[in-house]
């Protein structure tokens, strides 16, 4: 790419986002993108296997690793933030669980000062992105790039889960992600044909081969060139020199919920007062920027197995060479699952309306990315609430555009937060205890038997908790005095700039946030293209009859 070469349109960011952002705009022969990408390729088996997921995740070269600052709550903890660096960016290197939300949260959307976002008009793009393996309804789509699957569920601990919740009163669900997100049952993945499904498989490769799409990786964004609140441009660094590129429309900044406000700030668009901090140039005094973030914690509650049938037997060197053969020969077998497949949404207590606990489950005693192991038989619960009302965010360290910002998320400061950890707690240990898991269960290995009162269990969580990796809403979408974009994803007070990704969210949805950031670029695809959005859907979604009452 030479300096000063025209686009219409500059995508930065080839990400969750960027990536359907460039395919749907290059569907218009007329009109040139540049997406523009600090990391490289994601061809490596340890992206596309997707039991390689831990590796992924902690690799240098495909990720942002960030760390929070000392987290005050948390016994002054860092705890790890990472962000893809790659093709694909965090789809590539994510858990790909595919869990849209509750039909609720995009009601909350709408009415929060985002119109256009209820459910009824999100479902639609949910339906154009998706390719259901199972097949298409009025909930899920059968003919979009972004192919999903569930897993065979071979291990006799996926369905002794389900069965054990139902036990315990919850009821089942078929589809997380069509009428009843409540309940417990199979949980989707981002997979096909045994290959994690990013972005950059499903939306970049089919794209790759027009004319009118251009793709630069190893470019970091520096800052954006504006003429007055204008802005005209890009600057970037690429191969050890500074370059720039000029957006005659507009440039999509889809650098998730850490680099999206850290480039805007950089550029001159944020809370005033801390910009004069670095001396940079204030185009535009824009509070909400880096504000808002959010997140969700959870806990690994932990139990010992009495049968050898858990996936510490395929821990040892020998095992994982047979089952990386097995997937470079035939793309089956344990290499071509996420191995959370089955999970569950349940309410903690009566007047809760819809679900605020996340239950995947993990035949597997270990943490998410497989640093710490259990070296026995085990299987765990990944639990966490899902609407903390804490909110941290994101701020610049130095003017310095390659060097990591700030990033406190402020977790567990409210008290409303103990209290739902608690509930995790106490909840998963009587599911544990039902008559499904009576053949496998064991003693309990974390939090431990003798953990029980209410300051044993904080103890367990200020010490234990880690981040499910679902940052969010740090350039939020809005009408209230920290909203950054309107419901079009353009920046409040500069022309020519759109924010599309996670970071938009108001709040954070029901579950993973893969799917919906998908469905976001998805519906502000057809925003920018001026077209008329997809029509309403009318499939109801369920609403849990006497809640204000009834824990389940």
């Amino acid at each position: 790419m030479r300096a000063g070469k025209n686009f219409d349109y500059v995508v930065v960011g080839a990400g969750s986002a960027g990536c359907v952002i460039a395919y749907r705009l290059t569907e218009d022969a007329s009109v040139r993108v540049l997406l523009i990408e600090a990391g490289g390729g994601d061809s490596s088996i340890l992206l596309q296997m997707p039991t390689g997921l831990a590796i992924a995740m902690q690799h240098p070269r495909y990720g942002w690793h960030y760390r929070t600052e000392p987290e005050p709550h948390l016994s002054g903890r860092r705890l790890h933030c990472p962000r893809g660096r790659v093709l694909g960016g965090s789809s590539s290197v994510n858990g790909m669980a595919y869990v849209r939300g509750n039909a609720l949260d995009y009601e909350g959307w709408a009415a929060g000062g985002a119109p256009g976002w209820t459910y009824a008009e999100v479902l639609p793009y949910f339906r154009k992105a998706e390719n259901f393996s199972a097949g298409g309804d009025d909930y899920r789509g059968d003919s979009g790039p972004l192919h999903t699957s569930r897993g065979s569920m071979a291990n006799p601990l996926y369905r002794a889960f389900i069965d054990a919740g139902e036990q315990a009163g919850y009821a089942r669900t078929a589809d997380m992600n069509g009428y009843r997100q409540e309940g417990f049952g199979p949980m989707d993945m981002t997979v096909h044909r045994g290959r994690r499904w990013s972005t950059a498989n499903a939306y970049l490769r089919p794209a790759a081969g027009r004319a009118n799409l251009m793709v630069a990786t190893g470019a970091l964004a520096t800052r954006l060139l504006l003429e007055g609140r204008r802005v005209r441009g890009l600057e970037y660094r690429r191969g050890g020199a500074l370059r720039t590129v000029e957006a005659t429309r507009e440039v999509i900044v889809s650098g998730g919920p850490i680099n999206s406000p850290q480039l805007l700030m950089l550029s001159g668009i944020g809370p005033a007062e801390h910009l004069r901090e670095f001396r940079i140039e204030i185009v535009h005094d824009l509070p909400g920027v880096g504000e808002n973030l959010q997140d969700h914690l959870e806990l690994y509650i932990q139990q010992a197995c009495t049968r050898p049938i858990t996936l510490h037997a395929a821990m040892g060197l020998f095992p994982k060479v047979l089952i990386g053969m097995r997937w470079v020969a035939c793309k089956t077998g344990l290499g071509a699952t996420n191995h959370f497949e089955a999970g569950g949404f349940i309410r903690s207590k009566a007047g809760v309306r819809w679900p605020d606990i996340q239950y995947h489950f993990l035949p597997l005693a270990a943490s998410y990315d497989m640093q710490e192991q259990v070296r026995r038989h085990g299987y765990q619960a990944h639990a966490g609430p899902m609407r903390s009302k804490s909110r941290g965010s994101v701020r610049l360290a130095s003017a310095d555009p390659s060097e990591p910002p700030r990033i406190r998320f402020n977790y567990m400061s409210r008290p409303d937060d103990w209290a739902d950890m608690r509930a995790c707690v106490r909840l998963t240990r009587e599911i544990f205890a039902q008559p499904a898991f009576d053949p496998y269960r064991g003693e309990e290995l974390a939090p431990g038997a003798a953990v029980e009162s209410d300051a044993d269990i904080d103890a367990f969580v200020r010490e234990t908790v880690q981040s499910a990796y679902h940052p969010c809403g740090t350039c939020k979408m809005g009408t209230d005095p920290l909203a950054v974009v309107d419901p079009e994803g353009r920046v409040y007070g500069v022309e020519g700039l759109r924010v599309v990704d996670s970071s938009i969210m108001p709040t954070i949805t029901t579950g993973n946030l893969n799917a919906p950031t998908i469905m976001i670029a998805e519906k502000v695809a057809d925003m920018i293209r001026g077209r008329e959005p997809l029509p309403a859907s009318l499939a109801p979604a369920y609403d849990a009859p006497g809640w204000e009452t009834t824990q389940r």
